[in-house]
């Protein structure tokens, strides 16, 4: 609103009068003597509007206050302080809201109006600031300081004044508004400050802009800014021309090519000749009746296709209007594929196409059972989790055949636009349906294997996020009825059997998670890559370099060489690279031979066909050390051996932990280092090592971050070995928490650790007892050649690592296992059963 008061609307405007502008008018106040007293005025507070010295200009006045001062000054000299409010919505304004910044003007003519409301006329007549409020209840009175513009320079003052005068007549040269009159005026004006105030009045800035021109002392800087804004508006103004005249040109083009036409169709209908626009239709009409849809969408349908009869057949609506019908009758309502239900049949599929993936199988095989004995089944929705090349989109596929569905494959890594799910409405120019209709389209079916690849991999910008859309499509209770953008129509989903896939979970938004079952892909042993490079790999990439007839013929020395020191991954896909190189340099080979024939690959030919290995195999030292024990590491790529290395030296007791340690690794180093101190007497350790002897604990290949609390047991057996100078069996690996009680606490990777276990030469491993749950995911021939040992503390970990006579103990108190702790008394614990 402009003005002060609350007018005839709540938004407070001012008059559609253009403000009156009058030439030079003399300053009312000066301060050439410095003890000259402040001028004290009544305050007026104005909305959407800045009053510039120099500028007659109409208020509508009708807040109290603001009356109360309009009153005021009219009882005395007739000045008042007008003054922009920051917000204009703010309605009882305080100082604080109100620019300290304005102008002194003085009321030319007041008329009361019926409605209660009271329009001033006031002039502006010279920039002021607020120097303090003085108390009244009735209204804003202020004390003022007057402001003096910065002298310029003759040059400075002649070179702006041009340049402002000559963008003013330019803007005046486009804009009809601007009379002629004014400009003459404007050019006439000698004052600089009057200039600037003159002409500023005259363009729509917005406030802001116009607050910060009143509020420039400085004339330099005014008169420059103000330059720059008309500049700003010249190019804008042309820019808005521009446009205009453009769409009116479109708007004719449009109009004169129907008018011809429509001249078209009366001449060919007077020659006889002319087609009949109604065969188009009419073959559309047929498609309409023949295709089965629901009740609501073939409604819909029969509605479009009647504005669709009345629309001229070259109009944009038209096309839009049909598009849309033929989306509707082209997606597969109830047409759906046949779903075998032979459990037999499926596991024979899934097994020849994939070697292991037992959960996902077993998950599938499961659903068909289920399928087989109920007619109505809501598709599962499946996420298998995995490191990259480990199977996932291949096994969606295998799923499909197995089930016999048709299979179709939306990947989302990217996808950071919502309308990609949902589509977008039919008001925008070029609107499709979200890709899920589209899949389902191209498919033909309502119930195919629908895999949604690298679901992880979705981002969120201003246009939505996508993972909030496919949470209606991948919720069992809400997907039958899910609803497209661009149809408007509800499509039910629940016939579709859901497979995403993904690398990391913790990607993927847990209300997501929380809508599908999660399958655990882990990466493969080196079991199971070898079965598959046998099986599968080896046959495939034979066949893709032209050795099918005569097949290479890989010993299993050599499959094993290429998974160990050419590969480190937890899928097979650089394992399948691999192959392939050494399968085309055959080809090649035999090719300058001039004769097939089957190659043998051994382990020693593998560096001739691939170059030097690039990963050193983990293996078991050749003697037992101090000092130095085998630990079991997981990685995404599976399991390691784990060197721990202690030494000690003269010193005061220092610890020095390396070899790029997480903070977790080095807090399990520090409790290991405690529970050996506590221990001390009981292990027959000097009570006093901690005073005269520094420890240091190194994990080689220090180039390698690692973390994780699992080798607490390594590093406390690795600490009494250096301490008690017995040196630790080389056969055996261990891993496992430690509290400081001596517990050992359960971990994750079981299968990976013993696998890496296996693969290096390792005949024992010791485990916590806890997981003893997991050794059913061993392979039965590993487990077999690999002895498990279960324990629960400290001192069942000992004997078995350390190097002693049969029969020795490593104990005080002649103990050769973990039985009872002997502090169970003193804590008043029950000493009758074991501290676990």
């Amino acid at each position: 609103m402009r003005g002060s008061g609350q007018a005839v609307s709540p938004a407070e405007s001012v008059s559609n009068a253009t403000p009156q502008r009058k030439s030079m008018i003399p300053k009312i106040f000066n301060r050439d003597a410095e003890t000259e007293e402040k001028p004290v005025l009544p305050m007026l507070p104005l909305r959407d509007i800045v009053i510039f010295p120099h500028m007659v200009a109409p208020l509508f006045v009708g807040r109290p206050k603001s009356v109360n001062a309009l009153a005021d000054a009219m009882n005395r000299d007739k000045h008042v302080f007008l003054a922009t409010q920051r917000k204009a919505k703010t309605d009882e304004p305080n100082p604080k809201d109100i620019h300290d910044l304005g102008t002194i003007g003085t009321v030319l003519q007041l008329l009361r109006l019926p409605d209660g409301t009271v329009k001033a006329l006031v002039e502006g007549k010279q920039r002021a600031r607020i120097s303090r409020y003085l108390e009244k209840e009735d209204f804003f009175q202020v004390e003022l300081d007057l402001l003096q513009d910065s002298p310029l320079s003759d040059a400075e003052r002649v070179a702006l004044m041009r340049a402002v005068t000559e963008a003013f007549g330019e803007y005046a040269k486009i804009n009809k508004n601007i009379s002629k009159d004014l400009v003459k005026s404007v050019s006439s004006i000698t004052d600089p400050s009057q200039l600037c105030d003159t002409i500023a009045s005259q363009f729509n800035f917005k406030i802001e802009e116009k607050q910060r021109l009143l509020e420039s002392i400085d004339l330099s800087d005014r008169l420059s800014h103000l330059l720059r804004l008309i500049k700003m508006e010249v190019e804008i103004y042309e820019t808005d021309q521009r446009l205009k005249a453009r769409v009116k040109d479109q708007m004719e083009k449009t109009q004169r090519n129907y008018y011809l036409n429509e001249q078209m169709r009366a001449i060919k209908k007077e020659m006889g000749a002319e087609e009949d626009p109604g065969d188009d239709l009419k073959e559309l009409e047929k498609r309409i009746k023949k295709k089965r849809m629901p009740k609501d969408a073939a409604a819909k349908v029969r509605q479009e296709f009647k504005k669709l009869k009345l629309m001229t057949p070259m109009s944009a609506e038209a096309t839009v209007v049909r598009n849309y019908i033929e989306w509707i009758i082209g997606i597969p309502w109830f047409e759906s594929s046949k779903i075998q239900t032979d459990i037999t049949e499926a596991e024979k599929i899934l097994d020849e196409d994939h070697f292991g993936l037992e959960k996902p199988k077993e998950r599938i095989v499961e659903y068909l059972a289920v399928q087989s004995l109920v007619k109505k089944i809501r598709g599962p929705i499946l996420c298998l989790v995995g490191p990259p090349g480990v199977g996932k989109t291949s096994l969606a596929k295998s799923v499909s055949r197995a089930t016999g569905r048709r299979f179709v494959r939306q990947s989302l890594g990217g996808v950071r636009d919502e309308a990609e799910i949902r589509g977008h409405r039919r008001t925008y120019i070029g609107a499709m349906p979200g890709k899920i209709i589209q899949s389902l389209k191209k498919v033909g079916v309502n119930n195919p294997v629908f895999c949604l690849d690298e679901v992880d991999k979705m981002s969120m910008d201003f246009r939505g996020d996508p993972s909030a859309a496919l949470l209606e499509v991948l919720d069992p209770e809400q997907n039958f009825a899910f609803n497209d953008h661009y149809l408007d129509l509800d499509y039910d989903l629940s016939n579709i059997l859901f497979i995403t896939t993904a690398n990391t979970l913790p990607d993927i938004p847990l209300p997501l998670q929380d809508r599908m079952e999660i399958i655990r892909l882990p990466g493969y042993t080196e079991y199971e890559k070898y079965h598959i490079a046998k099986d599968f790999l080896i046959p495939k990439q034979a066949k893709a370099n032209g050795l099918e007839e005569h097949p290479p013929k890989f010993s299993k020395a050599a499959v094993a060489t290429i998974i160990n020191q050419y590969t480190r991954e937890a899928g097979v896909r650089n394992l399948e690279r691999e192959i392939a190189s050494i399968c085309r340099k055959i080809a090649r080979r035999l090719t300058k031979e001039g004769k097939l024939r089957s190659v043998q690959v051994t382990a020693k030919s593998i560096g001739k066909y691939l170059g030097p290995a690039r990963f050193r195999k983990s293996q078991i030292e050749k003697e037992d050390h101090i000092g130095m024990v085998t630990g079991l590491a997981w990685t995404q790529v599976g399991g390691e051996l784990l060197t721990v290395e202690a030494i000690t030296m003269p010193g005061k007791g220092e610890v020095s932990i390396t070899g790029k340690l997480g903070d977790v690794m080095k807090e399990s180093a520090q409790a290991a280092v405690s529970y050996v101190r506590s221990r001390t007497e009981r292990m027959m350790i000097d009570t006093e090592f901690h005073k005269k002897l520094d420890l240091h604990i190194h994990v080689p290949e220090g180039a390698i971050p690692k973390d994780g609390p699992s080798a607490g047991t390594a590093i406390c057996t690795a600490l009494v070995s250096i301490l008690t100078r017995r040196p630790v069996r080389r056969d055996i690996a261990m891993t496992g928490e430690l509290t400081l009680r001596g517990r050992v606490l359960p971990i994750g990777g079981l299968k990976e650790k013993i696998l890496a276990a296996h693969r290096g030469g390792i005949k024992k491993v010791i485990i916590p007892k806890e997981n003893q749950k997991d050794l059913r995911d061993i392979p039965a021939e590993i487990a077999k050649q690999v002895e498990i040992v279960a324990v629960e503390h400290m001192d069942e970990v000992l004997p078995h690592a350390l190097v002693h006579k049969e029969g020795e103990s490593l104990f005080k108190d002649g103990t050769i296992a973990f039985g009872l702790l002997p502090e169970a008394e003193s804590s008043g614990l029950d000493s009758s059963k074991p501290l676990i």
